[in-house]
């Protein structure tokens, strides 16, 4: 019984935290400083219930946003700084949080803080043609780490397993109607700041971007690299296609596609994952908005999701969301998840695997 009753006990809980901040919060937005540098933050805080209860309070490993069950824990913490000129522009954000700890475990300590390091220049006086060098957001995927930017609270399957950041240089044009955006990168590898051991060949990427009016994005996203060191040599090629639309002034629609394929460590022939995504989203009104994800990933080989089982990684998940903005600052998001997988990779209560994973989670997002 305790099982059921402490999500439903947690809902209290949020609105305090709500009430607390929002007497802190400004109620309207400032208007926007004519100053080149500008300065922003960003707070979300989460709490999970995880139905299986499992025994070390974390979600399965390939979750890396809201991975700490029953604590309160902070998703990401971020203080940026942006400077924009008419030809040079940059970005530098520091962050912490569970979000941080887990998708930079794999970079040296004085680099795990580095959400965004960058700086661009613009190489023409009449075209929109940048260069951009730096620790960047992904070019891949239509989630990004900060929540509020997303229509659901927890990010999916197939951006959890791909990449959130990037490091290189990334040359990229927009069209004066704005309608086209054409990006070619050259990047130091699959979510890296920095290099793998023993690796010095370069991964490289596309990003082509439509949008033919202001309810239509079509997006194509690539990557092109070698992941490992240069003696083991696995070529990994991977696309990303999502299409976003807003159908009319309440429902939006968002379909994606990724697909990748490695070079098996044999050196014979590739091994392939693939994911698919649907989210509907909702809006009842400017402060409520509602939102529904259906997704798969199948990962036989485990080139990104090792789970050792007979079948590899073959995983549905359902979610249903809700929003509430409390102000023009601070929204409150609340989800409910359930991943059924082929075979048994959840565990639950520290002492067997099961199939099936059922999770509740509310979060408070500030901006500022």
């Amino acid at each position: 019984m305790k099982s059921f009753l402490l999500p439903a006990a947690l809902l209290p809980v949020v609105p305090l935290f709500c009430l607390a901040l929002t007497a802190q919060a400004e109620e309207t937005v400032a208007a926007a400083s004519t100053t080149p540098l500008q300065l922003s933050a960003y707070l979300e805080s989460y709490l999970i219930h995880d139905f299986n209860q499992p025994a070390n309070h974390r979600r399965p490993g390939f979750v890396y946003s809201h991975n700490i069950t029953d604590d309160p824990s902070i998703n990401l913490a971020m203080l940026k700084a942006a400077l924009s000129t008419e030809r040079v522009r940059g970005n530098l954000a520091l962050g912490a949080g569970t979000y941080m700890r887990a998708n930079y475990a794999a970079e040296p300590h004085g680099l795990r803080n580095i959400y965004e390091a960058n700086i661009g220049l613009k190489l023409s006086t009449e075209n929109n043609l940048w260069l951009d060098i730096g620790v960047m957001p992904s070019h891949i995927g239509f989630e990004s780490a900060v929540g509020i930017d997303n229509w659901t609270l927890t990010r999916s399957l197939m951006a959890d397993n791909s990449p959130y950041f990037e490091t290189g240089a990334k040359l990229s044009y927009t069209s004066q109607d704005g309608q086209w955006l054409v990006s070619g990168l050259l990047l130091t590898g699959w979510q890296r700041i920095q290099r793998p051991d023993g690796n010095t060949t370069p991964a490289i990427g596309h990003q082509l971007t439509y949008k033919p009016s202001n309810t239509l994005t079509i997006n194509s996203s690539s990557f092109i690299g070698n992941d490992t060191s240069d003696a083991q040599r696995q070529m990994r090629y991977f696309h990303d296609f999502y299409v976003q639309w807003r159908l009319n002034e309440q429902w939006g629609l968002i379909t994606a596609f990724d697909i990748g394929a490695e070079q098996a460590a044999s050196g014979k022939g590739y091994n392939v994952w693939f994911s698919p995504n649907m989210v509907l989203r909702y809006t009842y009104s400017e402060r409520l908005q509602f939102a529904a994800r259906l997704e798969y990933y199948q990962d036989k080989h485990g080139v990104i999701i090792n789970t050792g089982t007979a079948h590899g990684f073959a995983t549905t998940g359902y979610s249903v969301n809700m929003d509430y903005r409390l102000n023009p600052r601070m929204v409150w998001r609340n989800e409910l998840r359930q991943l059924n997988s082929r075979d048994a990779i959840f565990n639950k209560d520290g002492s067997q695997q099961i199939d099936n994973n059922l999770m509740a989670v509310t979060a408070l997002t500030v901006s500022f």
